[in-house]
């Protein structure tokens, strides 16, 4: 019993700690695509400002705001940057031979949901024209393990992406057959990986976890006598959640939908805040389902940034769309395995239902806050 208390405290201490440290997830977004008359690949790789500042000190006046001026004049640095963590090479006729650079690279601004990126357009010449085309990508894994390219191939009137991340760094590409069942893994990979770090969604997770295995009565939290009620509760309010965010996920990723990311995350904030909140003073009881899908809705929208500027359709957006939703399925049900027996076994203590309820609540509503803080006001500590 002592260790479980320790484990559960543990958890949701490092959980707190990961999220007052988590900032939005480095990635960039690369496009190549086969010209249809030869060997040539024209790209575009859009890169995040503010990853590129963290490489290259961009902000020359250290005022903040990193302007074209300032970027322009950096060009040729960040080009040489960037390419030089980039290789492809055709793979055909029993040889595999690099493409090179072959002409100076464009350099643009534009703005994603995220904020400000750097849009680099180049051109890479091939030795012949690839059936196959290797990719080897290494951008910012030496500064951000956690950061994801998310390539995109069009070639042969086939669209293909994967994920590229620091434990898979380079993939091949059949140009003329996509293997789509492994673009749909890689899509499952990124969806657990997504919920696992994405450390607002978990502590909003946390918040519907936590009282499923007690009761408020009498103005205290009391035990629940049964595990099956327990996963009764639990079962609707993760069902309502998974429902909702996988209907917003899926208009978003279709353009039906679209707000600011500084409005979605702030929103994300808030429902972790108030999520604290009702465990501290139960208002919402009952029908905890209800308060699931109504905030899912908005947690839907922040899931949609990873896919939505890939600029995806048909196969290719629905398997990603598909595997994605999977992974952060697969993903939550893995905390809901975890922490349930652990409170479960717990419930009937003092500590867990007179002191980590409310500790456990006022720890993640100050982290919420502090992120609705930064998100909303632009509050940075100093």
């Amino acid at each position: 019993m002592k260790a479980s208390r320790q484990v559960l405290t543990a958890a949701l201490w490092c959980a707190c700690v990961a999220v007052c440290q988590a900032h939005k997830p480095s990635d960039s977004y690369l496009i190549l695509q086969q010209d249809a008359r030869g060997a040539a690949l024209s790209g575009q790789w859009d890169i995040a400002l503010r990853d590129l500042q963290h490489a290259l000190n961009l902000d020359a006046n250290g005022d903040g705001q990193i302007t074209w001026g300032e970027l322009r004049s950096r060009r040729v640095e960040l080009t040489d940057y960037a390419l030089s963590r980039l290789t492809v090479e055709t793979v055909g006729r029993g040889d595999r031979e690099s493409c090179t650079k072959q002409q100076p690279a464009g350099l643009l601004f534009d703005r994603h949901v995220d904020g400000g990126y750097a849009v680099l357009r180049f051109v890479l010449q091939c030795p012949f024209r690839p059936a196959q085309l290797a990719v080897h990508y290494s951008l910012f894994f030496d500064l951000d393990r956690n950061h994801r390219g998310l390539l995109s191939i069009r070639a042969a009137g086939h669209d293909q992406s994967l994920v590229l991340a620091d434990t898979r760094r380079g993939a091949t590409f059949n140009l003329g057959s996509p293997d789509r069942l492994g673009q749909f893994r890689a899509f499952v990979d990124e969806g657990i990986w997504h919920i696992w770090k994405g450390y607002d969604h978990i502590l909003f997770l946390l918040t519907l976890l936590l009282p499923a295995v007690v009761l408020f009565r009498n103005g205290q939290w009391q035990p629940r006598e049964l595990l099956r009620d327990a996963l009764l509760d639990i079962l609707k309010v993760v069902s309502a959640f998974t429902l909702a965010h996988s209907l917003t996920l899926s208009l978003a990723v279709n353009g039906l939908v679209h707000l600011p990311s500084r409005i979605v995350e702030s929103g994300i904030a808030l429902t972790v805040l108030l999520g604290a909140t009702n465990n501290l003073v139960p208002l919402v009881r009952e029908r905890r389902w209800v308060v699931a899908f109504a905030f899912g809705l908005i947690h839907g929208l922040g899931f949609a940034s990873v896919l939505t500027d890939l600029g995806l359709a048909g196969w290719n957006l629905a398997l990603a769309l598909v595997g994605f939703n999977v992974g952060v399925e697969v993903g939550q049900f893995a905390v809901v395995v975890v922490f349930i027996p652990i409170a479960f076994a717990v419930r009937e203590t003092r500590f867990y239902r007179l002191a980590f309820m409310p500790a456990g609540a006022v720890l993640i509503g100050i982290v919420a806050t502090y992120w609705l803080a930064v998100r909303a006001l632009g509050f940075t500590p100093r």
